[in-house]
């Protein structure tokens, strides 16, 4: 028995259209696409649009709640006394780099400004016997100019010391690292003995109390997403569960993917918005971990 083309087609467009959904196409790009073949196939998919949002994510820090602590000063480390997992309060020795040849350079600068304070003194008193002498005409006014000249010499070479001992002192303080916030040591990136040049990386700290979701929504679902829009962040591993979440944060601009950038099952033109979405209870997720998240998205007019 023949079937008839209308049903053919109807057919064909159905099965292409539910590829098109498990290759994680989005709604927008189905619709316009099934209503080129008709109305009522158009009607039958508008009446099945999805009402939430699909996208992947992964749990990350806010801003200026997770930083990597280096060391302005090259050297040996000391000691490095924080593991990963530790503990740290803003403050608190993280690192300490061998600083005895800045402590001994530090100490002659002191040393050499003492010196000068005393060439102070001495050139004081000097110039006003100078002065005093001068004045009963027992010298001459170079004895005077001299004695000035001796003072103003030795008050230089103090502030020239001061200068150089607190230099010193600077890079004396800066051989103990100590932590910017508080939080958690999430990575140890040296080692204690080891010889650094400045700027090395020592550790990392995280504030795992101000986390949150950076979801990857598709660029064609950008317009569909609200600020304030619930949201369901689940994980694989963890079937049944399923936490909350709300859109805090809508960029402005899409970026290239970065979870997945080479999924073979999406077009590799696709662009995505990077929404941030607020958790708004306890979760085990992990820094850095994938999540599924599912946005609710706005009644279609």
């Amino acid at each position: 028995m023949d079937i008839p083309k209308k049903r053919v087609s109807l057919i064909l467009v159905t099965l292409v259209t539910a590829s098109l959904v498990l290759m994680g196409v989005n709604w927008q790009r189905i619709r316009s696409m099934t209503s080129a073949a008709g109305p009522a196939v158009a009607s039958a998919a508008e009446a099945e649009a999805p009402t939430r949002i699909r996208a992947e994510g992964r749990l990350v820090p806010y801003p200026g709640a997770q930083v990597t602590v280096g060391t302005d000063v090259g050297g040996r480390i000391k000691s490095l006394p924080v593991l990963e997992k530790t503990v740290v309060k803003k403050g608190e020795l993280l690192a300490e780099i061998d600083a005895s040849e800045q402590k001994a350079a530090w100490a002659e600068a002191r040393a050499r400004m003492k010196e000068a304070e005393v060439d102070v003194k001495l050139f004081d008193v000097e110039l006003r016997r100078s002065q005093s002498l001068f004045a009963n005409s027992a010298v001459a006014q170079d004895t005077v100019d001299r004695s000035e000249h001796d003072l103003a010499s030795a008050a230089a070479r103090k502030d020239s010391a001061a200068a150089t001992a607190w230099r010193l002192g600077t890079v004396v303080d800066k051989t103990r690292i100590v932590a910017p916030i508080d939080g958690v040591v999430t990575a140890r990136l040296a080692e204690a003995g080891e010889t650094v040049p400045p700027g090395s990386q020592l550790v990392t700290i995280c504030d795992l109390s101000r986390t949150r979701i950076e979801a990857e929504v598709d660029e064609y679902d950008a317009t569909r997403v609200t600020l304030g829009a619930e949201a369901t962040i689940k994980v694989e591993g963890n079937p049944g569960k399923a936490w909350k979440g709300k859109v805090e944060e809508i960029p402005d601009t899409v970026t290239s993917r970065r979870i997945k950038p080479e999924d073979p099952g999406r077009p590799t033109d696709l662009r995505v918005l990077p929404v941030k979405i607020a958790l708004l209870e306890a979760t085990p997720i992990k820094l850095g971990q994938r999540v599924q998240v599912e946005i609710k998205a706005p009644a279609q007019p």
